[in-house]
């Protein structure tokens, strides 16, 4: 076994803080290094990635952990390394900055059968052209029907978003094995017929965060901005959300403008957060431990620290409220236990931990 596990339970009521609810957090495991991603195997296991390279699984139950051995060519540079991963009927899919030789690197995504403790992966996706950058690898991953969605990161490289013609900054659907779907915008549009057949919009800078609503089987992102310009909204076929045209509310970091917040004919998100709350990972919840929540977008934040909730219908914002903040680090991820409707949070610390009530 890898790691010494500690379990213990916070109860808080958070009086003092927005949202005033008694809930639980139990740690259940510490000491993970950088951990990225989790992905439930069954009921009682997860998957989950550490950012400098390695793959595990963990028994919940008696809180074992495993190594997994796997063979991806990958480079942990600045923000890259194993990142995504997500777990969907004996297939691991895995998204991670994949080694392209002389520092050059792409947002690519792979995909193996689990074997017991060993996966031998292969490419379905890489994101081109390979770029010599260690920032802004977006890399989350959700599966709707027979597709996998992929957020690419733009690399860091700003006005690459608005080149339909290259994969950064841009949100990816192809077929679970790889193939690029005959619907794509670049086979249905005429306007978009120059645009790399895998692309479904365009426009992100860098997206952390992907779900899929079980209630209007939409697909949803959170995007960081710069300076300010985190948000939260929609993918929608064939648009555009505007990087680095729009600068979303936000300044480049040395303080120099960048662009309108929005403006017609771009893609307009649900939520926008200035300041920048470093949003990471989403989940759009459906289940009975917290059923008051059905159909509330949960908000990972990193260097906010919290855990929010927003409540919208469409495209417009009813309210947003923060279940808790400062309590226990960066949130990397969140995952929910179909059959309990738990939530579990991975924290940048080294952490997973369930939230119960």
């Amino acid at each position: 076994m890898k790691k010494i596990l500690i379990v213990f339970s916070i109860i808080f009521n958070l009086s003092s803080n927005v949202y005033a609810q008694e809930f639980k957090l139990e740690k259940i495991v510490e000491g993970l290094d950088e951990p990225w991603s989790l992905s439930f195997i069954d009921d009682e296991n997860i998957i989950f990635t550490e950012k400098p390279g390695k793959l595990y699984s963990l028994n919940l139950k008696n809180k074992k952990i495993y190594k997994i051995k796997h063979d991806l060519k990958f480079l942990e540079y600045g923000q890259g390394g194993l990142l995504d991963v997500l777990y969907r009927d004996q297939y691991v899919y895995i998204s991670y900055s994949e080694n392209r030789g002389n520092w050059t690197t792409s947002t690519s995504v792979a995909k193996g059968k689990l074997n017991k403790n060993s996966i031998k992966f292969k490419n379905i996706f890489r994101a081109e052209p390979p770029i010599d950058s260690k920032y802004h690898f977006g890399s989350r991953l959700v599966i709707k029907d027979n597709y996998i969605f992929i957020t690419a990161g733009e690399r860091g490289q700003g006005m690459i978003a608005q080149d339909p013609t290259k994969h950064p900054g841009s949100v990816i659907r192809i077929n679970l094995d790889g193939s690029i779907p005959k619907d794509n915008p670049s086979f249905k549009d005429k306007s978009k017929k120059d645009w790399l057949p895998e692309i479904f919009q365009i426009g992100v800078r860098n997206p952390q965060g992907i779900a899929l609503s079980p209630f209007d089987n939409k697909v949803y992102l959170s995007n960081h901005g710069a300076k300010g310009g985190d948000w939260f909204g929609a993918a929608n076929y064939g648009e555009n959300y505007g990087w680095k045209i729009l600068g979303w509310g936000g300044t480049n970091y040395s303080g120099t403008k960048i662009g309108p917040k929005w403006k017609k004919g771009f893609t307009k998100p649900i939520k926008y957060w200035v300041p920048s709350i470093a949003v990471s990972a989403i989940l759009i919840y459906k289940g009975s431990e917290f059923k008051e929540w059905n159909g509330d977008v949960l908000i990972t934040s990193l260097k906010d620290k919290s855990l929010r909730k927003i409540k919208f219908k469409g495209n417009e914002l009813i309210d947003e409220e923060i279940i808790f903040k400062d309590e226990i680090g960066r949130i990397r991820d969140i995952k929910m236990q179909k059959e309990t409707g738990e939530i579990y949070l991975l924290t940048d610390d080294g952490s997973l931990w369930r939230m119960y009530k």
